[in-house]
């Protein structure tokens, strides 16, 4: 073959080229390397939203999530799914000073080899979480975290991918959840014994008029005077500048109307503090025993 014959053109029809190939082979491996690296815009962002719980308890739950040692949503190289052995902080210098509203809590741990979900993190150094507390109303809290790793030998500070955030704030949510449960539950517990209480008040009122029918029938007093006295057992009126008529006997029932002052109520059942009464227009509830007095 002559120099000019090999310098002839290949017949292309027979398959793509070798740099035909690696271009395709670069196009297609770049969204998979996209994919496993998350953006720089997804560092650092934080985590902030709304509890439906008033502050105290939010408050109580971050208070316990803050003390429990453990930094959720990150893990030291090859090992457990969280770190542990973090502690509480009254600060930390990871983070500028916090000068907005809210109540700031700090959790720290230390000499923590390459965490998971912070942003090229390669030694050994620091994690930081800052919580911040703040009330929107009675009934709302906002809840604000952030996250940081700082390397101990380059100073430098890693943003996290939010993973860790968004795990303590699950944690946070759950405590607060539990908290409530709790309340209910004592709630709960408490108008049970006011039933019970009630229950037994009212078959010793049955067995007191009982016994005081039967006193007055063996005396010569006046069925007029054995009515009189009667009633100046089981009426009241309503002390001002008023009470509320209660659907239970404690004080977190619904109001079931406003009663003035002057109003009379007819006792139905006794308890250590609450009386079980009817009103004129016949509703029946629940009346504090401070809010009455005896008819004059």
């Amino acid at each position: 073959m002559t120099f000019r014959e090999n310098m002839q053109p290949r017949n292309l029809g027979a398959g793509p080229s070798p740099l035909w190939l690696l271009t395709l082979i670069f196009l297609a491996a770049v969204p998979s390397f996209a994919k496993t690296h998350k953006k720089a815009a997804d560092y650092g962002l934080g985590f902030s939203s709304e509890v439906s719980a008033p502050e105290a308890e939010v408050i109580e739950a971050v208070e316990d999530v803050v003390n429990d040692g453990i930094i959720q949503g990150s893990k030291e190289y090859n090992k457990d799914k969280f770190i542990e052995k973090a502690e509480a902080a009254t600060s930390s210098p990871l983070f500028p000073p916090w000068k907005e509203a809210g109540k700031v809590y700090y959790k720290v741990r230390n000499n923590v080899l390459a965490p998971a979900n912070f942003k090229e993190t390669q030694d050994e150094g620091t994690v930081a979480v800052r919580y911040v507390v703040t009330s929107k109303d009675a009934t709302r809290t906002i809840v604000r975290i952030d996250a940081v790793f700082a390397e101990n030998f380059r100073r430098t500070v890693h943003p996290s991918d939010g993973t860790v955030e968004s795990a303590e704030f699950q944690d946070i949510q759950d405590h607060v959840d539990a908290l409530e449960l709790r309340k209910k539950q004592t709630e709960e517990a408490e108008r049970h014994r006011q039933e019970e209480l009630a229950k037994r008040a009212m078959d010793a009122k049955r067995q007191q008029d009982a016994s005081m029918i039967a006193s007055a029938a063996a005396t010569p007093q006046t069925l007029e005077q054995h009515v009189a006295d009667l009633r100046r057992q089981v009426e009241r009126i309503v002390k001002a500048p008023g009470g509320e008529l209660k659907s239970a006997p404690f004080q977190s029932a619904t109001n079931l109307k406003s009663l003035s002052a002057g109003t009379q109520v007819v006792i139905l059942i006794l308890t250590p503090y609450w009386y079980g009464v009817e009103t004129e227009d016949g509703q029946h509830g629940w009346v504090n025993h401070s809010e009455l007095e005896p008819v004059p």
